[in-house]
């Protein structure tokens, strides 16, 4: 298990941009599936990106060419560049770890959250 410590959010017009990082403490960093989900209220929690202990991503459709998720192994962190923010993606972003890979990127494949922070898109 790691202890995770979002960053980054607040308040942005649409267009905009933000960039989220989540701080991990513990050991073996680079060994672990990152993760970023948000959940919206009303909604359920879904994926946004994942970034392997590889380097390999993966990311919900509708922030493909708009988000980047990426990570920094010397410092234990894990980024989310947002782009082109849109109204849509109001919510609370939630830094995930899963240890070694996992198959489905789904919130009961990782074992370890953040505290989450909020995401707030004007229109």
């Amino acid at each position: 298990q790691v202890q995770l410590v979002e960053s980054g959010g607040g308040l942005v017009q649409a267009g905009g941009s933000l960039r989220l990082s989540c701080a991990a403490s513990g050991s073996s960093f680079s060994r672990y599936t990152m993760a970023w989900f948000r959940q919206a209220p009303g909604k359920q929690r879904e994926l946004v990106a994942a970034i392997t202990p590889g380097g390999s991503t993966n990311y919900a459709d509708s922030v493909k060419g708009r988000f980047t998720i990426s990570r920094d192994n010397a410092e234990s962190t894990v980024y989310l560049q947002m782009n082109s923010l849109k109204s849509e993606d109001t919510a609370v972003y939630y830094c995930a770890a899963a240890s070694g890979y996992v198959y489905m990127y789904y919130p009961g494949a990782f074992g370890s959250w953040g505290q989450g922070t909020q995401v707030t898109v004007s229109s």
